[in-house]
């Protein structure tokens, strides 16, 4: 047997057992301590006050053979022995038939009130009879000058017949008494054994009817095409399920006492919770690969870096309500868990500020469709074609062939120039011609390069303009301006260098050249006149 099919009847386990210390501690416990404590008015002592109060009190005095005690919680007139014999058979009728399940009784004074038109009566549970079945009622009686709550009498009336109908050694007579007597947590040591083995092997068997109708499926399924997928009828999930129905309809079929039916309800909740959680993630683990392959071609192909946070998140959310199934079965209030887990998050979320900054910015940039696989970007200084959209960061290839990895919080906050979004491509250059050049080669210049580009296939019409734009330091300026349709960046830079050579020729057709940068010095062959000297007078030179 594989260790995998031990996991999961072993973690049930772990559950049924920390549950069962709760269970347990429900029909053992003290009648004073079962029922919530009232803030006004005198307490009963024998824990009366509520109809919680009063099933876990009768079912304590008679698991301790307290018959005295037991008695008080009839509201019968029966006195001595035969209210002691019928206190017996109540117990027995309860402790074989009460629904496993007391913590929905009601712990209020007041009762749960679920019939208006009777406030003074309670039902604490249904149990099945061979007239049907029959609700076990507790009613609100004064005894002195308190009001507790007493078994009905129209309950007590019927006990002596369904008393008849119980079989109390219905396993014990089949079983060697080394399996029966011995007791664990107040549970026999058969039924122990029989947990520890029936899971397992179950679990296995159901696995081995799996793979024989796996292999059905897969021969009937390659009759009607190759390629198809593995189909697997009973996954795990499905297994926990029918074991949970199995094991929930063998202990009804028997008489068991209160705390082993307790012990095998609290098994098949927990088969039950393990096995819903179980199929949601798995479920969630379906959704994820059926979003991914229809994401993987199409323009949203972004969006498969944010798949695995949502189904994280929703296998979180399954287990969650998991535990909080489980914290209600066991009648747990879970209101303050859930407040503290609110503060917790809020906690959490500040010292992740960042991190939480950056996940919203993925999120942004992936539904805003600002920045997708594939562009190439400019931020700042950094151009580079983006790699990898992640949750928290954007992985940029630089020109350079290194990656950068950029927090998606600061890419979703500052300007980003999308350079591989372009429709058309900018040609803008400057001609500087010398000048020693006439306007008439000016004119035939600009011309020639007008007429030229505008023949072009990919130029955008009306976009050409060919310009004597100023009359520079040292060159005379012509603006060159059109607007190329291109494929991408190679494409337009042989465009642009087909251009920029072609205007070189017509350049020197004209008979000029390109201007370089350079200063004419004018020298004068006069000489320097001399201070205070007379105008048109001859310089004459000084003795010393």
């Amino acid at each position: 047997m594989s260790t995998r099919a031990f996991g999961v009847p072993v973690l049930c386990l772990l559950l049924v057992l920390a549950g069962n210390v709760l269970l347990q501690a429900q029909p053992g416990a003290t009648p004073a301590a079962a029922p919530a404590a009232q803030p006004e008015g005198p307490k009963d002592p024998l824990g009366r006050d509520t109809p919680r109060g009063t099933v876990l009190g009768f079912m304590a005095a008679g698991q301790n053979g307290n018959d005295e005690a037991a008695v008080r919680y009839l509201n019968t007139r029966l006195q001595g022995e035969k209210a002691t014999t019928l206190a017996h058979q109540l117990y027995v009728v309860l402790d074989s038939r009460l629904p496993a399940r007391l913590t929905t009784l009601s712990d209020r004074p007041e009762g749960a009130l679920s019939n208006p038109l009777k406030p003074n009566q309670d039902i604490v549970g249904t149990i099945t009879t061979a007239n049907g079945p029959m609700d076990l009622v507790v009613e609100r009686t004064r005894v002195g000058s308190d009001q507790v709550w007493l078994f009905s009498r129209e309950t007590l009336e019927a006990i002596p017949e369904i008393y008849g109908e119980i079989d109390l050694v219905a396993v014990d007579r089949y079983l060697p008494a080394a399996l029966t007597r011995p007791r664990l947590g107040g549970i026999r040591l058969f039924e122990w054994v029989a947990f520890l083995l029936i899971i397992p092997v179950a679990y296995k068997l159901l696995g081995l009817v799996d793979d024989l109708l796996s292999a059905i499926v897969a021969a009937w399924l390659r009759g009607r095409g190759p390629d198809r997928p593995v189909i697997k009828p009973l996954p795990g999930s499905i297994r926990l399920f029918l074991m949970a129905l199995g094991i929930r309809w063998a202990y009804r079929s028997f008489d068991l006492p209160l705390v082993e039916r307790q012990f095998w309800s609290a098994i098949v909740a927990m088969l039950a919770v393990v096995a819903v959680v179980w199929m949601l993630i798995q479920l969630n683990a379906l959704g994820e690969g059926y979003l991914r392959r229809r994401l993987h071609g199409s323009s949203l192909r972004e969006a498969t870096a944010l798949l695995r946070l949502a189904r994280r998140i929703a296998d979180l959310l399954a287990v969650l309500i998991g535990m909080l199934v489980v914290l209600r079965y066991f009648g747990v209030d879970a209101t303050a868990a859930l407040a503290g887990l609110g503060i917790g998050g809020l906690a959490v979320a500040l010292a992740a500020q960042k991190t939480l900054e950056n996940v919203i910015g993925g999120l942004s940039i992936v539904f805003d469709r600002a920045v997708q696989v594939g562009d190439v970007l400019k931020l700042g200084e950094t151009v580079g074609t983006v790699d990898e959209i992640g949750l928290r960061s954007t992985r940029i290839r630089t020109n350079d062939r290194t990656i950068v990895s950029i927090p998606n919080g600061q890419i979703a906050t500052v300007t980003l120039e999308t350079l591989s979004e372009r429709d058309k491509f900018w040609f803008r250059h400057m001609i500087g011609l010398g000048y020693e050049t006439t306007p008439a080669q000016l004119r035939t210049i600009m011309d020639a390069t007008r007429t030229m580009i505008a023949g072009q296939p990919r130029v955008e019409a009306g976009s050409v303009r060919v310009r004597l734009l100023r009359l520079g330091t040292f060159s005379l300026d012509i603006e060159v301006f059109a607007y190329f349709f291109a494929s991408d960046w190679d494409s337009f830079l042989e465009i642009q260098e087909g251009l920029l050579l072609r205007i070189m020729e017509i350049v020197e057709e004209s008979g000029t050249s390109i201007a370089l940068p350079s200063q004419t010095l004018h020298v004068s062959n006069r000489a320097a006149a001399v201070p205070g000297a007379l105008p048109g007078a001859e310089p004459t030179a000084r003795a010393n």
